[in-house]
Parts: C-alpha cells; sequence; structure tokens
C-alpha cells in the first residue's frame, strides 16, 4: 500500500481559478517560448510553494526573471567573468589558505539544508536558501570592491582571493541550482572553466580549480523588451 501521496495545489491566474470555462488560460509553451525552460522551471519552484494553491501572473514571471534570474544571477555571472578577464587576464589561480571560514561555513550550511527541505518536500524554500547564498555573493563584490583593489599592486593577493572566492561561491550555486535549472547551471560551471560536474559533494567551498582563458559570460537571461503574451 502507498504510504504518501503528492498532492499539488491549483494555479489560479489573477485570483480567479484558472478554467477552460472561463478561457483564462496560460499556455506553459508560450511562457517557455519567451522566458526559456530553465526561467519557467525557477519561477514554477519559486513562486508556488508545493501542496500549496498560486496565484499566476505575467508579471510576476517577468519580475522573477529581470529581478532574480537576470539581475542577481546573471549579473553577477557577467561581473565576475569580466573582472577575472580585465584584473587576471583570463586567470584564475587558488588563493594560498583557501577561502574565507564564512564562505566555507555557508557552503556547509547549504550542503545540509537543501537536502533537508527537499526531504520535506518544501521545494521553494530550499531554493530560497540557495538564493540567500546568490545575494551573500553579491554583496561580496559591493564591500571588497575588486575594481579598487585592482587600482593598488600591494593589494594583488586580496584581489586574487576575492576573484576566486566569488567564482568558487558561483561553483556552488551552480551546483545546488542544478535540480531547478540545469541548462543555465551547466553555462555557469563553463563560464568559469570547471568541470561539467553537479554531484552534490560538490557544494563545498574550495573546490574551484585553477584555470586560464575566463572571458565576459554573455547574458544567462538577456533582457526582454517585448511584452509577454498569454
Amino acid at each position: 500500500m502507498p504510504r504518501q501521496l503528492f498532492v499539488h495545489g491549483y494555479l489560479n491566474l489573477d485570483d480567479r481559478k484558472i478554467s477552460k470555462s472561463l478561457g483564462n488560460v496560460i499556455d506553459p509553451l508560450d511562457l517557455i517560448g519567451e522566458y526559456g525552460v530553465d526561467a519557467v522551471r525557477f519561477w514554477c519552484a519559486r513562486a508556488v510553494s508545493f501542496g500549496q494553491d498560486g496565484d499566476v501572473t505575467l508579471e510576476s514571471v517577468r519580475e522573477r526573471y529581470e529581478r532574480e534570474l537576470g539581475n542577481d544571477l546573471g549579473n553577477l555571472l557577467s561581473r565576475t567573468t569580466a573582472m577575472i578577464a580585465r584584473y587576471r587576464n583570463g586567470s584564475l589561480t587558488v588563493p594560498g589558505g583557501g577561502v574565507s571560514p564564512e564562505l566555507a561555513a555557508a557552503a556547509d550550511e547549504l550542503r545540509e539544508a537543501i537536502p533537508d527541505a527537499i526531504g520535506r518536500f518544501d521545494i521553494t524554500n530550499a531554493l530560497e536558501r540557495i538564493w540567500e547564498h546568490v545575494r551573500s555573493l553579491n554583496r561580496l563584490v559591493e564591500q571588497s570592491k575588486p575594481w579598487e583593489l585592482a587600482k593598488d599592486d600591494a593589494r594583488a593577493a586580496e584581489l586574487d582571493r576575492v576573484l576566486y572566492e566569488l567564482a568558487d561561491g558561483l561553483r556552488v550555486v551552480a551546483v545546488a541550482l542544478a535540480a531547478y535549472v540545469p541548462d543555465t547551471a551547466a553555462r555557469i560551471l563553463e563560464a568559469l572553466g570547471q568541470p561539467d560536474d553537479v554531484a552534490w559533494e560538490g557544494v563545498a567551498a574550495g573546490r574551484t580549480v585553477a584555470v586560464e582563458g575566463i572571458e565576459p559570460a554573455q547574458p544567462l537571461f538577456p533582457r526582454i523588451d517585448a511584452p509577454a503574451t498569454a
């Protein structure tokens, strides 16, 4: 006999139940055609808690796409790779002593927290924990100011460490996100010159390997100017 039943909630469109009689239907294939399959997968996991009803609007899909995927994650990868290319001619080196204890602890916590949340079918909260890590990496950029470090030759080692920590953090994020946005995870690893390995053990700090030839990454989620269609 089954021990568990998986019962999903309902999607409402603008606070109204989606139904054929009302004709208020959004074709998921239209959304995929405009935003891409990874973005739609992300929105489903991010905006609707498993087992609960959720409200869908085209504005909410676009907002998640632009603010979180485009700005939080996409810009982080673009800035990191561009700085490695500009300040270190595309070379990423492993600093002595590894990454900071704070980043190492954050990666360890992520590695433990995500399986626990998914084990409780809390898919949305698991993704939120990953996004907290993305935000922390963006804060690292603003706080460390690599563009200022690059002006001072005496702080070269500090710059190398910051650039490595950003790249390493992005690698950790890519592995953690692979189940949600597999194509995007692979593109992040490729942009950083890292092996296409998303084994869960990779959610750990300091495993990014030294590499040459990193170039500014193309936008993960390009801006979409045309309005979405239902």
